[in-house]
């Protein structure tokens, strides 16, 4: 699919100073307008958006600074996630700084469920809490807080999740202030903020009431752009600024934690990019969560001994490999399923028993790569079942979820993913409704490739690549350039890697032009399907391959098709 979003991409060329090809690229992340055009190129934290339109935002910080003035203990409670640990790392670190009787609890996966309960209610009433401050949580837990305020507990909600509605109204729970930008009245104009950017803006107004040097709020902004490409965030607006100003800040970050996960990963921290935080970095602070605590990653970003964060992060990286072994087997067993049970369901929902549930998530996003449909992975869980979804566009996960809510006992999420535990005997219903509530056609479950332009391999020069460099950092809502071009000739293929995992290609074009290319494949596989064809279409994406100090243009192949 070539995207067709129109605009005078020579003027737009001519007022920034870039070619047509980039201009092109912009229009097609919907990017549209001077202002908005000027931010994404030249966007800095400047350009970022005032924390005090966030609703109740001046309110929850006022809270906050009477209860440590007058030494009440504050609790945070976040979530088992990379957004939760980020959002509970930086208000500890805030709340610490500025004076506050402060702890915190994550729930346990297994044992809790996503979300604030009421037996951590409890315990924090037992402890003596005086403030319950969520973060990455909260805003669907009316009968919780609704106990937390009976026990006479001061309640802070910062959120950033969907909120249910009833006749246009939202649903909120029982707190002396709500900080999530979803609220219909609240005016922060990106309301696709994670939870830790939440956290972020609140611990702005908190600084500034205290009057803390605003320089140390912006030390902490590299975990607020974890957080937000760890959680899927879409990288438009604002997110896109504060994950690159967050990257940018990566190799000057005072976190021996973070400095030491960088390691032991074999990264280099003065060239991180979203990719390394969302298949490396991220993974391995979700692994704690996943399979034994959350506190461990939690432990490691708070750790200043060297040689603590070093044992954690080994620790951490030694579960995230054994988290991928498990996640292979498990989308194996799915995947037979599906074939066998459900392959014309609309909406799979295979139950795996015996699989880990920290687990369930992943493989849903592994299924609906797969099978190009939306999916909730289903497990066993101590208190009945319990499932993960990830979705395709054109399919409301949450609102699907609420169409089925009188099955649930808990759920929430975004349109793209979502959560929920349900009684064991009502799996089977649960399939059912979802599949007969769907609304989707066979159109929606063809898998589509977008392109930017239909683009001959010699217009590529290295001015451009420099400058669709600019675009990153790339990821959700701003996906990396993909360009393509037909009829091109193969010379030669070689296959390369000690797992023989890519292979590089002499390549003609149609009008006669040598160029370079590599493709990450099976490589043994590629050079078996291709056999003596010669002639094949190609998407890529330009780059410079830098060899023994010597410059040349690359096109890496992400996708193609034997003529």
């Amino acid at each position: 699919m070539v995207y067709a979003k129109k605009a005078d991409f020579n003027a737009i060329a001519q007022e920034f100073h870039i070619s047509p090809v980039t201009a092109r690229v912009m229009r097609n992340r919907d990017v549209c307008g001077q202002e908005a055009i000027r931010r994404y190129l030249y966007g800095t934290g400047r350009d970022m958006y005032s924390p005090r339109l966030l609703k109740d935002v001046e309110k929850a910080a006022d809270i906050l600074k009477e209860k440590v003035e007058k030494g009440k203990w504050i609790r945070i409670v976040g979530d088992y996630d990379i957004d939760g640990v980020c959002s509970t790392y930086l208000l500890f670190r805030a709340l610490s700084r500025v004076g506050a009787q402060v702890d915190y609890e994550i729930p346990d996966r297994v044992k809790d469920g996503y979300g604030i309960n009421e037996q951590i209610i409890e315990a924090a009433a037992g402890d003596g809490v005086d403030t319950i401050l969520t973060c990455d949580n909260g805003i669907s837990a009316a009968a919780e807080l609704h106990r937390a305020k009976e026990l006479g507990m001061t309640v802070i909600v910062t959120d950033h999740h969907d909120i249910a509605r009833k006749d246009d109204r939202d649903i909120l729970p029982p707190a002396d202030a709500i900080v999530n930008p979803k609220q219909q009245e609240c005016t922060y104009p990106w309301k696709e903020i994670c939870g830790a950017v939440v956290a972020y803006k609140l611990i702005y107004v908190l600084y500034e009431k205290f009057q803390v040097p605003l320089s140390e709020w912006e030390e902490m902004l590299e975990f607020a752009a974890i957080a937000t490409v760890g959680d899927v965030m879409r990288l438009q607006d604002e997110n896109r600024i504060l994950v690159k100003e967050g990257l940018a800040r990566m190799p000057m970050t005072n976190s021996v934690g973070l400095k030491k996960l960088v390691e032991k990963n074999n990264l280099d921290i003065g060239h991180l990019t979203a990719f390394h935080i969302g298949y490396v970095i991220g993974p391995c602070l979700n692994a704690g969560g996943r399979l034994q605590t959350a506190k461990m990653a939690l432990r490691l970003l708070l750790s200043r001994d060297e040689e603590e964060a070093d044992r954690l992060a080994e620790e951490l990286k030694e579960l995230n490999d054994q988290r991928k072994d498990m996640t292979s087997a498990g989308v194996e067993e799915a995947a037979e399923q599906v074939e066998t049970l459900y392959r014309d369901d609309k909406v799979l929902v295979p139950y795996l028993p015996d699989c880990h549930e920290s687990l369930a998530g992943i493989i849903a996003g592994r299924l609906r790569e797969r099978f190009h449909k939306p999916v909730f992975v289903l497990t066993d869980a101590s208190d009945g079942v319990k499932g993960s979804g990830r979705s395709i566009e054109g399919y409301h996960m949450f609102e699907a979820l609420l169409e089925v809510k009188d099955l649930l006992t808990k759920f929430g999420g975004h349109p793209m993913a979502a959560g929920l535990s349900l009684p064991g005997e009502k799996v089977e219903e649960f399939r059912r409704r979802l599949n007969d509530n769907a609304r989707l056609t066979e159109e929606d479950f063809i898998p589509k490739i977008w392109i930017d332009a239909a683009m001959p391999m010699e217009y590529v020069s290295e001015p451009l690549v420099r400058e669709l460099e600019m675009l990153e950092p790339f990821g959700q809502g701003n996906e990396k350039p993909q360009f393509a071009q037909k009829g091109v000739h193969i010379r030669t293929a070689k296959v390369l890697g000690r797992n023989r995992n890519a292979v590089k290609l002499s390549m003609v074009t149609p009008s006669g032009a040598p160029v370079e290319g590599i493709l990450f494949t099976e490589g043994d596989a590629f050079m078996e399907e291709m056999g003596g064809r010669r002639e094949m279409d190609v998407i890529y994406y330009p780059g410079i391959n830098e060899y023994n100090g010597r410059r040349t243009l690359q096109m890496v192949v992400k996708e193609y098709r034997f003529c």
